[in-house]
């Protein structure tokens, strides 16, 4: 029996790994792909993606624990979050600016792990003007997205990509287009309208970019993760809900409150990852 026991524990750890994986894939400002980083999966995870057939029978058993974990940390937390984002939304939008501001020093220790070439600056740079400017181009010309059948195939092609992308969190381009909420409330309510088209986009967004985003990271590491990071920037700065600070000074106060404690979970969650030995086995 006490043979049995690591081997039990591993499972275990393994499982909350894909739990905690789930959670970070589904809240804003926390990457499910750094995270398999984190926990030294992304490698076994990234070539199961990029070669399904040949990889199924040595990869799957092993990431078997881990995508379950994630299945059950990704549904759960978003049944919550579209409840609080529903009651509460902008103290939530404040807590995940916060989450995603606390973040932001751990994406630049992860972006500088290859070196910090001038160029990789550059990337940010220009990978935050253009979402900027996009982004303030739709707002500028009133821009209004109704979800739909081809959007919520958008979300899940946002949602595959902050997998197999690390530090990209699929919360970060749709919150900004109000999509984040309807998109993650259908996810909550195993809404197949919702389901069905963002898990087509999801695959059909693996299928074609896993194999190019594995090479580019491999190849061109800093500059991919600096511009993800310009892009992160961008859109958290979009979704910062400045009217309301002036509204009441009770209402300033419980949104900054949100921001200072999102920014603290986040930091803690980063020490936390840190504790932990990277393992690739």
């Amino acid at each position: 029996m006490k043979g049995n026991n690591p081997s039990v524990l591993r499972l275990i750890l393994r499982v909350l790994q894909g739990v905690l994986i789930g959670v970070g894939a589904v809240l804003p400002g926390i990457s499910g792909g750094v995270l398999c980083v984190v926990f030294g999966i992304y490698k076994p995870v990234m070539e199961l993606l990029s070669d399904p057939f040949h990889k199924f029978k040595t990869h799957v058993p092993k990431l078997l624990p881990v995508i379950l974990g994630g299945g059950i940390g990704f549904l759960g937390v978003a049944k919550i979050l579209a409840f609080f984002l529903e009651t509460y939304p902008d103290p939530s939008v404040c807590l995940f600016i916060g989450l995603i501001t606390g973040m932001l020093p751990s994406l630049f220790r992860e972006a500088g792990e290859k070196g910090r070439p001038k160029a990789s600056w550059a990337a940010l740079v220009i990978a935050f003007a253009v979402i900027l400017a996009l982004l303030l181009s739709l707002n500028l010309f009133s821009v209004t997205i109704a979800p739909n059948f081809g959007w919520y195939l958008f979300c899940g092609f946002c949602l595959a990509l902050s997998v197999i992308a690390p530090g990209m969190s699929f919360s970060t381009l749709l919150m900004p287009l109000g999509l984040y909420t309807p998109f993650v409330d259908g996810l909550g309510s195993l809404d197949f309208s919702v389901l069905i088209p963002a898990g087509i986009g999801a695959v059909i967004t693996v299928i074609a970019l896993a194999k190019a985003v594995d090479a580019l990271f491999d190849h061109f590491y800093p500059l991919a993760f600096h511009a993800i990071i310009g892009i992160v920037i961008a859109a958290t700065i979009m979704i910062i809900p400045f009217g309301t600070f002036a509204v009441t000074p009770v209402a300033a106060v419980v949104n900054v409150v949100c921001i200072l404690v999102g920014i603290a979970a986040a930091l803690a969650l980063d020490r936390f990852n840190q504790s932990i030995p990277v393992s690739e086995d």
